[in-house]
């Protein structure tokens, strides 16, 4: 892969990392991968691959940086405990506006081609979403982001098309909070939905034990295709 740490201005003149994936290519749309709670892990940096090996030019960037730089655990209890309180601790104002900074900064760079778009998984899932209800990517994915449903207040706001991954089996999300998210953008041609109902929350990420190879599959198929239409 063609892949190295670049550096992104924030808001307020201050400087955090981010992950660039570039395409086999050089050029293509933009993709901003937003993490999971346990940092730009291994993980997070070989999704960033997959989508560069299909023709985006991807960052990653570090969501904790004004917390501890360079976050990347690993899914046992005492990190995962530690990822935990990272999220609770988040600024999550400042933290969207970072996400911005990412969008802004991956649509200046020469090898994006055309728009820029998000993906988010869990935490990463509900910032996608509030990148979508600010303007700052033309499409948005968001796989099983918790607390969505909290923010309903800015559906109004997503104007651009958004795609959201839900699993049946998700202890962390319940059916009633999809439900509601739902129903925030009923008769709107802009958000589609999909559910795993054989599938926990995090079935995308394979190391981890709810990781289900069919739902991932499924999910990852529909993403490209949804996001070759809305990227074109």
């Amino acid at each position: 892969m063609n892949s190295s740490t670049i550096s992104i201005t924030s808001h307020d003149g201050k400087k955090f990392d981010a992950y660039l994936s570039l395409p086999p290519k050089g050029r293509g749309p933009g993709l901003v991968i937003i993490q999971e709670i346990w940092g730009v892990n291994e993980h997070i940096k070989a999704v960033a691959d997959q989508y560069a090996m299909d023709g985006y030019v991807v960052l990653a960037p570090d969501v904790f940086w004004r917390q501890e730089a360079n976050v990347n655990l690993k899914y046992d209890e005492a990190e995962t405990q530690k990822a935990r309180q990272l999220m609770t601790n988040l600024d999550e104002s400042n933290a969207v506006a970072d996400l911005a900074s990412t969008a802004q900064a991956l649509r200046a760079r020469p090898e994006v081609s055309g728009k820029v778009g998000s993906i988010g998984f869990c935490m990463g899932g509900r910032l996608s979403y509030q990148m979508a209800a600010r303007g700052t990517v033309d499409a948005a994915v968001c796989y099983y982001g918790g607390g969505i449903q909290n923010h309903l207040d800015k559906a109004a706001s997503v104007k651009g098309p958004i795609l959201f991954h839900y699993a049946g089996l998700d202890a962390h999300i319940p059916a009633t909070a999809v439900a509601a998210v739902q129903k925030a953008f009923e008769g709107r041609s802009n958000a589609q939905f999909y559910t795993y109902p054989d599938a926990d929350h995090g079935f995308n990420c394979w190391g981890r034990p709810m990781y289900q190879q069919r739902a991932a599959a499924l999910a990852r198929g529909r993403t490209l295709v949804w996001l070759s239409e809305q990227l074109a």
